[in-house]
């Protein structure tokens, strides 16, 4: 076992070291640069710009209403009234329609490109995308769809999802989707909150190389919502489908109609959009209800001031499913112009290559992906550039849990040294981010580059005060566009309450713990309501994750608190890589490296091996899960889980 001394005398340097400083000649090159130059006033810097975002909301956003070439049809009479939370009123009196703003692009241009496992790459342009669009709109009028109607979609990440999305929007419907490897309860519990009359389904998915039916669990999922009228059936795979409903629809058949164009119904600005679900794995999924005009703005400033993503240039990929908040947010890059890329399957199937690959043959620009799957690639000992032309690539974007400060090492040694590496966190709260990257600004090691214009935020202790430099609560102190409306059958809105203004009153608490830096930027802690309190010390999970993630010998970890004659321990899984032995010489060098690079507070008390790490469908630990496990709790929500047969070895632990 190596010393840790230089580590622990260097660690703090090491963190805030600048990996990557972008050219003043890329600097005056992004949109953020043309959109400072349309102001009517000089900034000295992108945190003076911020600044003036959240001092100045109305000016901001009016601002950027105008620079983003939002489609409408009336505009606002006021940017903001109520501008309170919960309560804020945007863009009143405005009206327009989403799928309109997504379909704008310049007809011959490659809209999307479509694959996935074992499938050749599908492009279509933006008039190819159109006229499927009016042919599916058609398709669903003819079936009742209109203003306010719910359409549910059970689906692969694909082109027909998109297409049916896009019509659904485009006559004032809500859209609401789960990915097919969800259970049949965890897509009742979703969707039978919202009463859809249209149930959209794939035949099957491929993953891992395999095909799985889903006839079982749609059928399950029919019985269980008496509000589903008809159903269409997208052949995804080349298998039957035998489903048990008097009027089921092939994809192809909703589509063969002459409709050429469009018909985009107006809308207010604040018109349902999405219905979103929260990953349900402490209680029944809140079904969080998005807006037309929020969704839309926030994702254009994100993609166009903080990614820099540009009309006819760029091509924008993120490893997701139709489960996932960042599904729309890719999908609403087509707004801004650009080529979206769609995958569907295991991201290490055939290797782990493949993905890197695909941004090779098809010259993504931006790469999405998560810490799990950098992570992956970093074990195996893998180097994209050495596989891959990776020379097309501006940015790789990561979320779903927070990066680790070596894996921001790895990205600028093993895939290209001149990008921007924006590690972006939000959620499906607002879908969108509260903190992610800036084209114009430096990327220091473990950070994430600074908080969203137009986005208040602070990290706050348990008195409400605001602290630099130390973990607090992530909280958002004025309002923004993509709060959510409302929760779907909720009573005065008592829940929706409950979720983000019982802390702190009229003032947006999100549930992470997060330091801001002395450089403006953000260390993501992990969830707060995970936070461990050993001894009374708040301890967030990532900080823990980012010590141990790194160890060759490990292959993933998942730490709780465990409660103890009034106080917690900490205990950490972990689940090594395969010719490895979890012995005392491995724990030791485990604990001194926690405490090295943390506090004696930090190190576990027991230190275990599994075989499995419990996680979300989209991708997240599910700590709570595991505690829940150990003491013996009821799970509930398994159908959330992607694995949800790992929890039982935990359930065996004897402390």
């Amino acid at each position: 076992m190596h010393s840790n001394l230089f580590n622990c005398l260097v660690f703090n340097k090491i963190m805030s070291r600048i990996l990557w400083n972008p050219s003043d000649e890329r600097k005056n090159s992004t949109l953020i640069t043309d959109f400072i130059n349309k102001l009517p006033k000089n900034f000295e810097s992108y945190f003076d710009l911020h600044k003036w975002s959240i001092d100045n909301l109305e000016d901001f956003w009016s601002e950027f209403w105008k620079f983003s070439g939002i489609k409408y049809s009336k505009t606002y009479d006021s940017v903001l009234s109520n501008p309170v939370m919960p309560g804020a009123k945007w863009f009143i009196g405005s009206e327009l329609n989403y799928a309109q703003n997504l379909l704008s692009g310049n007809p011959e241009q490659v809209a999307i490109i479509s694959t996935g496992e074992n499938r050749k790459d599908q492009s279509f342009t933006f008039k190819d995308l159109n006229t499927a669009v009016s042919k599916a709109q058609t398709g669903l009028e003819n079936l009742g769809v209109q203003k306010g109607s719910r359409v549910a979609a059970f689906v692969p990440n694909c082109i027909e999802s998109i297409i049916l999305m896009l019509a659904t929007s485009a006559s004032g419907a809500i859209w609401t989707s789960c990915s097919p490897d969800f259970g049949s309860q965890g897509v009742i519990d979703r969707f039978g909150q919202v009463e859809p009359s249209i149930l959209i389904v794939s035949n099957g998915y491929s993953y891992n190389g395999k095909i799985f039916p889903l006839d079982d669990k749609i059928n399950g999922v029919i019985e269980n919502i008496a509000s589903i009228q008809n159903i269409i059936c997208i052949d995804f795979v080349d298998i039957s489908c035998n489903l048990n409903h008097n009027s089921v629809i092939s994809y192809e058949d909703l589509l063969a109609n002459d409709s050429v164009s469009p018909n985009f119904i107006q809308v207010p600005f604040d018109h349902p959009l999405y219905i979103m679900y929260s990953s349900g794995t402490t209680g029944p999924p809140k079904s969080i209800v998005h807006g037309t005009g929020g969704t839309l703005i926030q994702h254009l400033k994100e993609h166009q001031l903080q990614c820099d993503i540009q009309a006819g240039k760029d091509k924008l990929f993120w490893f997701t499913t139709c489960g996932w908040m960042m599904w729309n947010w890719l999908v609403s890059a087509l707004a801004s112009g650009a080529t979206i890329v769609l995958y569907d399957g295991s991201p290490s199937y055939p290797n782990l290559g493949h993905l890197w690959n695909m941004v090779d043959r098809n010259k993504i620009t931006h790469f999405g992906t998560s810490p799990k799957f950098l992570s992956a690639c970093s074990n195996i000992g893998l180097f994209p550039k050495d596989i891959s032309d990776l020379s097309s690539l501006k940015s790789v974007l990561s979320t779903g849990s927070p990066l680790v400060s070596e894996q921001y090492d790895w990205v600028y040694n093993n895939v290209n040294s001149d990008i921007q590496l924006s590690s972006i966190s939000g959620g499906t709260d607002i879908i969108g981010c509260f903190l992610g990257g800036s084209p114009i600004l430096p990327v220091y090691r473990g950070e994430i580059q600074c908080a969203q214009l137009g986005m208040d935020v602070q990290a706050w202790n348990e008195l409400g005060e605001y602290i630099i430099g130390e973990s607090g609560e992530l909280v958002c102190k004025k309002p923004f566009p993509s709060m959510p409306l409302k929760f779907w059958n909720d009573n005065n809105n008592k829940k929706y309450h409950t979720a983000y203004f019982e802390d702190f009153s009229n003032v947006w608490t999100h549930g992470d713990y997060v330091e801001i830096t002395d450089n403006g930027g953000a260390i993501i802690s992990g969830r707060s309501d995970t936070t461990l309190n050993p001894g009374g010390v708040r301890i967030g999970t990532a900080e823990i994750y980012r010590s141990v993630e790194n160890i060759p010998e490990i292959g993933d970890a998942i730490v709780i608190g465990r409660p103890n004659e009034g106080d917690v321990e900490v205990v950490l899984f972990v689940k090594l890589n395969k010719g490895n032995k979890l012995d005392i010489i491995l724990k030791d060098h485990i604990k001194v490296l926690i405490r090295s690079k943390n506090t004696p507070r930090h190190v576990p008390k027991y230190i275990l091996e599994v075989k499995d790490i419990p996680y979300t469908i989209s991708g997240k630990k599910v700590e709570k899960a595991v505690l829940s496990a150990i003491l013996g709790e009821k799970i509930r929500n398994k159908d959330a889980l992607a694995n949800p047969d790992s929890l039982k070895e935990y359930s065996n632990f004897k402390f």
